[in-house]
């Protein structure tokens, strides 16, 4: 019989509801606690967007899994909707991480974190600065902003400090700077501008958006000092474990910048190639590879 979520809902530090799925293995009881992993969306998406099926995979292994929400969008809380803020959904992936790890069907010392495009940067972050999380995994990650070169290691090391500062509460959550509102992707008919105007994208978003709570507009808070920059955290989670799942071609949440930044991290680290665009491993063979390597992972380092 297929494993079925259940509906549940959790309050971040400044009081905002965030909503997500609860998927327990039939094996998670209190006496005989299983690990737990924590699963966030990407870019303005919703948890419904083809992440049900990861979750499942993970559940199916014999995982607790918390699928939610970003605040401000879904069927999370939050009333600047829409509004996408960095620092804010790490913060609160670091919340979620806390509220599995009190659930008594879940050991508390085997927690992993799971997160997608943009929240796959956000998991680099939070794994490197939340020893709480025992192995991450990256998929198809904004790995970076890509300004930094193999030999800024000063300026990598003094940024990093920085963003720990900020993901540890030492100093407070910067004030940032407003993009949009614009939309999301191009619609067909539509001349733009769009955040996200590849082809995939709009392909992407318009056959897995409708009916989950998805909107094709946003706005993003992105801060100058310190920039949020998941490339100078990769050397950083060690000594938890860091799966890249990485496209070969990917033009969105660039290849180039995902394979440096791995290169950047140290061991245990694994990486994964997905042959293919952006959104290649959500569904078909993509998916069915990317789910086995990442099951295996998670298995293996929790």
């Amino acid at each position: 019989m297929a494993l079925s979520p259940t509906t549940v809902s959790f309050t971040t530090d400044d009081g905002v509801a965030l909503e997500g799925d609860l998927w327990l293995p039939p094996t998670a009881t209190a006496s005989a606690p299983v690990p737990g992993v924590v699963m966030s969306h990407g870019f303005s998406a919703t948890r419904a967007m083809a992440l049900p099926g990861f979750a499942a995979a993970f559940a199916d292994a014999g995982i607790a899994v918390l699928l939610y929400d970003h605040r401000n969008l879904g069927a999370s809380g939050g009333d600047a909707r829409q509004h996408i803020d960095p620092w804010r959904q790490t913060l609160d992936m670091g919340t979620a991480l806390g509220w599995l790890a009190d659930r008594p069907e879940v050991d508390a010392e085997r927690l992993g974190a799971w997160g997608s495009s943009f929240s796959g940067g956000e998991v680099i972050a939070l794994g490197a600065t939340d020893r709480r999380v025992k192995a991450v995994v990256a998929n198809a990650p904004f790995a970076g902003l890509g300004d930094l070169g193999p030999d800024d290691d000063e300026a990598a090391e003094a940024r990093f400090t920085a963003m720990a500062e900020v993901l540890t509460g030492a100093r407070p959550v910067p004030e940032t700077s407003e993009i949009g509102p614009m939309a999301v992707v191009l619609e067909p008919g539509a001349e733009g501008p769009a955040f996200l105007p590849q082809p995939e994208s709009s392909e992407w978003f318009l056959a897995h958006g409708p009916g989950t709570g998805w909107e094709n507009r946003f706005t993003l808070g992105m801060s100058a000092e310190p920039p949020f920059d998941p490339f100078v955290c990769a050397s950083h989670v060690s000594p938890a474990a860091l799966l890249m799942v990485v496209a070969t071609h990917d033009v969105v949440a660039s290849t180039e910048v995902a394979l440096a930044a791995f290169e950047r991290a140290r061991s245990p680290k694994r990486l994964a190639l997905v042959d293919g665009h952006h959104f290649v491993d959500y569904q078909g063979d993509g998916f069915e590879h990317a789910a086995a390597v990442m099951v295996d992972f998670l298995l293996e380092h929790l």
